[in-house]
């Protein structure tokens, strides 16, 4: 399934979480002109799990996530350079979740 073929919101949010696969995922990255790297797709898929959960990952909780899974501290600079939009809003969109409503990174 492509990305022109799923409905989005205005904002570009996928209306259904169940439409997600990673080739949208894929073109939602290259519409937010980031080049995913291994650790972009650890953000997206765990932010994405998190959401689908139930509880939606903040800023604090993406770094300290990632800091396990890489097995190094991980600063906030870090992941605003891998997501300039906000890590936790275009980890959201990427993953195919429903828009944040929550205000703020932390």
């Amino acid at each position: 399934m492509a990305l022109e073929s799923v409905e989005r919101t205005d904002n570009g949010y996928l209306v259904n979480a169940n439409d997600w696969n990673e080739e949208i995922a894929a073109e939602i990255f290259a519409e937010e002109e980031i080049t995913p790297t291994e650790e972009h797709w650890d953000v997206v898929k765990y932010v994405r799990e998190e959401t689908l959960n139930g509880d939606e990952p903040n800023e604090r909780n993406i770094m300290k996530a990632m800091g396990k899974i890489w097995g190094r501290k991980v600063k906030s600079k870090e992941m605003y350079e891998m997501f300039p939009g906000m890590p936790s809003k275009q980890g959201l969109k990427i993953g195919g979740c429903a828009q944040s409503t929550r205000k703020g990174g932390y």
